[in-house]
């Protein structure tokens, strides 16, 4: 009798002791949902086509471009439409090879690019919807360029080290036909909502303007008001932005915003944490978990300190759609990204005014975002 009691004593000890231990582990998870202490309320969001992934590829600048073109489509009157993203790809690699070869080498080809190749690629080639050019011609699913980019790259390195000592006239056949297997033919015509066009044609057909887009930065190695070429790698095109204060740019984005017209941003994402979707820049010692947190100032120098020691880079770009407060008034941007849906925002993220003013690299905005007064000053 005595070792049953016994026994049924270091029982109850037992399990006591487990609840014990896994109340006080349930206690120390607050972390979990520590994205939930945060409230946005919406000041404005212009109306967005589906957030879709860019998948195993460096296209953001063709996904957050585009996906800013279809909102702008929306704005301007259009039908809502989805765009190939694949389409302006393949004919961005085009462009990049050529200027690759003709340089000698002396430039980059990258797998990512800038926001001006988008709107350059519709001018010249035009483009189309993405149920006639999904570009996924090798057995995938959803987009894997690690391949393709490797040999496209070889490619071009190998025409220019040659042992011949020149470049045939043939080359750039073999480099497309690379392309059209793995992205597919270009189609020369097709049909698309009971109507005939190229992709040229379809373009045309579009509310859109590229001439009408503007890119801005802000740094201090050039003058401001005038044009300078951002010297990224990914600027392959070696085209030229508007250079403004920090204060008359992050105006610009505001005013926009506030207008409905929405932003393609370049910006480098160290702090952007996917997942909870929010972006800060905490001062020294503080708790990101609260709310009301504090941040540090950012200014016009700031800026330039991690520009020029390459903790900015040209890391990333998605499409800024609106603007919302928390529950402490503090101002967020609101931004859609193109690695799917899988945060607590459906694929969008809340951006700080400290995040945006460190971290962001240029911008692409219709001209109509612009306030006046810095349009003259340009």
């Amino acid at each position: 009798m005595k070792n049953v009691l016994f026994r049924r004593l270091c029982l109850l000890i037992l399990i006591t002791t487990v609840v014990s231990i896994t109340s006080s582990k349930a206690q120390d998870k607050p972390s979990e949902k520590k994205e939930s202490q945060y409230e946005f309320t919406l000041i404005n969001q212009v109306k967005t086509t589906p957030v879709i992934s860019q998948a195993s590829t460096s296209t953001c600048w063709c996904f957050a471009t585009t996906s800013m073109l279809e909102s702008e489509i929306i704005r301007l009157g259009g039908t809502e439409v989805d765009l190939s993203e694949m389409f302006t790809v393949r004919s961005a690699y085009q462009d990049k090879a050529d200027k690759f070869v003709r340089l000698h080498g002396a430039t980059s080809f990258p797998a990512g690019g800038a926001q001006h190749d988008v709107t350059a690629s519709i001018e010249k080639y035009g483009i189309v919807p993405q149920a006639t050019y999904p570009g996924l011609e090798y057995g995938e699913a959803a987009h894997k360029h690690g391949e393709t980019h490797a040999i496209l790259n070889g490619i071009v390195e190998n025409v220019i080290k040659n042992r011949n000592k020149k470049v045939t006239p043939v080359w750039k056949d073999a480099f497309n036909s690379v392309l059209d297997v793995y992205f597919g033919n270009i189609p020369e015509s097709f049909e698309y909502d009971g109507k005939s066009y190229t992709p040229k044609s379809f373009a045309e057909s579009l509310p859109i303007d590229p001439d009408d887009y503007i890119e801005f930065s802000s740094y201090l190695h050039h003058p401001f008001y005038q044009e300078f070429e951002l010297e990224v790698p990914d600027n392959w095109m070696h085209k030229s932005m508007q250079n403004v204060p920090i204060d008359e740019f992050m105006e610009i984005i505001e005013y926009a915003l506030n207008k409905g017209i929405s932003i393609c941003w370049a910006a480098d994402i160290s702090g952007l944490n996917f997942r909870p979707g929010i972006a800060t820049i905490p001062a020294d010692g503080a708790d990101v978990k609260d709310p009301a947190h504090e941040e540090k100032t950012i200014n016009q120098k700031d800026r330039q300190f991690v520009f020029d020691n390459y903790n900015l880079t040209d890391d990333h770009a998605m499409h800024l759609v609106g603007l919302a407060k928390d529950q402490n008034g503090k101002l967020y941007f609101i931004e859609k990204n193109s690695w799917g849906t899988a945060n607590p925002y459906k694929g969008f993220s809340y951006l700080s005014e400290s995040f945006m003013r460190l971290r962001t690299m240029s911008i692409m905005v219709h001209k109509d975002g612009v306030p006046k007064k810095i349009m003259k000053k340009l």
